[in-house]
C-alpha cells in the first residue's frame, strides 16, 4: 500500500509505515523466543501493542493526505485495532496461549 505513496513521502511515511508494521511482528517473534522470562515476554508485548497502534496513526496521516481512500483506511484501520486487541489479550494472558508442546530432545546434541 505505502509503495503508492508519492516519492516525497519515501523516507517519511512510507518509512514509517514500513517500520513500525514490520515491529509488530518483530516484537512478538523476539518476545516468544525469551517466553521463558515472562517480564521480557510481556515487555516485548507491549512494545508490539505500540507499533501496532504507531502504525495506525501512520496510516491515518495517509488518509487524511488523501494517499489512501476511506475504504482502504478503514480496512487497515480495523485490522490493526483487531490486532492490537488481540495483543492486548495475549499480553494480559499469555500463560494460558501456551498450546505448544516443546520436546526436550530437539534441544539435546
Amino acid at each position: 500500500m505505502a509503495k503508492k505513496f508519492p516519492k516525497i513521502e519515501d523516507y517519511s511515511l512510507t518509512s514509517q509505515i514500513t517500520r513500525s508494521s514490520r515491529s509488530v511482528s518483530a516484537n512478538i517473534r523476539e518476545g516468544y523466543a525469551k517466553r521463558s522470562y515472562e517480564n521480557v515476554f510481556h515487555r516485548h508485548l507491549v512494545d508490539a501493542m505500540g507499533s501496532s497502534e504507531e502504525t495506525r496513526t501512520w496510516l491515518e496521516y495517509a488518509h487524511e493526505c488523501k494517499y489512501i481512500d476511506n475504504k482502504e483506511f478503514d480496512t487497515m484501520d480495523k485490522k490493526y485495532d483487531k490486532l492490537t486487541a488481540m495483543l492486548f489479550n495475549l499480553a494480559k494472558n499469555w500463560q494460558t496461549y501456551n498450546t505448544i508442546k516443546e520436546d526436550e530432545s530437539d534441544y539435546e546434541t
